[in-house]
């Protein structure tokens, strides 16, 4: 091979290096607005969620206050006893939700996750 094949050829594929870093760098600046986009309705979908958590918890107490005044009256029951009657409904029926959930969350995970996992309560926890 003579020199100026040579050179011809390493333009060559120099140009095809600096074309496939120039999609690759498009590449990385689409994705990154993309991830900002996604952190912003990830960010507003937690929002709604803690605020219809929050009224949905409101509205479950209102709900277990009629219900120990309904007893009270229908039933002729006293306040403690109808408290403690929401309160043993409110025990089984969290028992239930958390058996449910266990059995829902059991694995097999993969091990990013399992290292997200660790790392997230590790910082949670201030723990390092």
């Amino acid at each position: 091979m003579s020199d100026e094949q040579r050179s011809s050829g390493s333009g060559a594929g120099a140009r095809v290096t600096a074309i496939a870093a120039s999609v690759m760098d498009l590449h990385v600046r689409i994705a990154l607005q993309e991830v900002d986009r996604e952190k912003r309705r990830l960010i507003s979908g937690g929002v709604f969620l803690a605020m219809g958590g929050t009224l949905m918890l409101l509205a479950l107490l209102a709900v277990e206050v009629a219900l120990v005044l309904w007893m009270q009256e229908v039933w002729g029951w006293s306040l403690m006893n109808g408290l403690l009657a929401m309160a043993v409904l409110d025990v089984v029926l969290a028992g239930v939700s958390l058996r449910m959930g266990g059995q829902l969350a059991k694995g097999p995970y993969l091990p990013q996750t399992l290292e997200g996992l660790s790392k997230t309560t590790r910082a949670v926890l201030g723990r390092q």
